[in-house]
């Protein structure tokens, strides 16, 4: 998904190709707060690539089977 050779920063763009989304989804999910690491240039919106990646790990569902704490 999100390798390491990614920008720090990521538009609109990339993280709808990493969350398998649409762009105005994520401009959706940025304007109710819904994603972390969100900055505003202009019009522009960039996402910081290390909080979306702890943001999503955090939110990962346990394998079945597995316990998780």
């Amino acid at each position: 998904m999100l390798e390491e050779g990614w920008p720090p920063l990521l538009t609109a763009s990339e993280v709808a190709v990493a969350l398998r989304t649409s762009r105005k989804a994520v401009y959706a999910m940025a304007e109710r707060a819904q994603l972390p690491g969100v900055t505003r240039i202009g019009r522009r919106l960039l996402v910081r690539r290390d909080d979306l990646l702890s943001w999503l790990d955090e939110r990962r569902a346990a394998s079945p089977g597995s316990s998780r704490r």
